[in-house]
């Protein structure tokens, strides 16, 4: 039978066999589940009865007119504000170590090596560098003479959002420089070079000649920190727990709160959507604004 198909149908008929494995995984793991999260988002449920009762656009509409949930969400902003300074730095770091600077491959992995450690445990390790008592910042202010500034970190309203918000710099920065030093080294040196006979500063030739290069590596890293700061979840929930009185709460901690803590599967089902809806859209205006620089 085989040998009466023709090459072109036997050709087509392999594809689709090799394909059948990964769309039934990405099925079952991805769109079922996605289908499933959108369906329970219409739905009253408290996560254990067997029946689920039609709500409609209620959870929708109790998300949009809840303020803690807004004011969570609010929070991800502030980790987004450090996110962009993050890629600032690793961008900085990337161009001085892409140069011939001494010691440069131990500075790259010096710089790289927070990356790789356990959240879990970089969270505890923060917990002890901004404890209130005996934390070695407030320890080191107060040896300054700046007692005043000793305060409690992790329980001040104002401060905590961007101390988490600087312990994600730390430890996500060594990445950004790493995905940008390979970029930079894709670059050809003779285009810099012929900018710089041509008279262009060093400042010149990387903000006209090296950067328009690297455009699609910085959107990509855009997008990995934006991904990141409106999804973060590990930080507040291990370090805080949303206190002091929701004020370091972001809208992932608050959907996990509403499923798991309250049992309102169908709100919580309704405030991932809302946020799958919200990072589409900060990354349209993300890959607008990109677009237009690199034109």
């Amino acid at each position: 039978m085989v040998g009466n198909m023709s090459y072109g149908l036997q050709k087509r008929i392999l594809i689709i066999l090799f394909l059948l494995v990964p769309i039934a995984l990405l099925a079952t793991f991805a769109l079922y589940p996605a289908a499933y999260l959108v369906y329970l988002s219409f739905m009253t449920w408290d996560g254990f009865s067997p029946e689920k009762t039609w709500a409609g656009l209620a959870n929708y509409k109790e998300v949009f007119e809840s303020k803690e949930v807004w004011a969570a969400f609010g929070h991800n902003f502030v980790y987004l504000g450090w996110g962009l300074l993050q890629n600032a730095l690793g961008l900085a770091f990337a161009l001085l170590l892409n140069s011939r600077l001494k010691g440069r491959n131990a500075y790259r992995v010096m710089l790289f090596m927070p990356y790789i450690m356990n959240g879990v445990a970089v969270a505890y390790m923060f917990n002890y560098v901004f404890n209130s008592e005996y934390g070695s910042f407030n320890t080191l202010l107060r040896g300054m003479g700046l007692d005043s500034l000793a305060i409690s970190w992790f329980g001040s309203p104002k401060a905590v959002n961007h101390v988490l918000g600087f312990i994600t710099l730390w430890k996500f920065m060594g990445l950004n420089m790493v995905i940008y030093l390979a970029a930079l080294q894709s670059v050809p040196s003779e285009i810099e070079e012929a900018a710089r006979i041509d008279g262009a500063s060093r400042f010149q030739a990387i903000l006209h000649v090296v950067l328009p290069n690297i455009t699609k590596v910085i959107e990509l890293n855009l997008f990995l920190t934006i991904i990141g700061t409106l999804e973060i979840f590990d930080l507040p929930f291990i370090l805080t727990g949303g206190g002091p009185l929701g004020a370091s709460d972001t809208f992932l901690t608050k959907t996990v709160a509403t499923a798991f803590k309250f049992n309102n599967f169908g709100m919580a089902s309704a405030m991932s959507v809302t946020l799958i809806a919200a990072v589409v859209v900060v990354l349209s205006v993300q890959r607008l604004v990109t677009r237009r620089w690199s034109n």
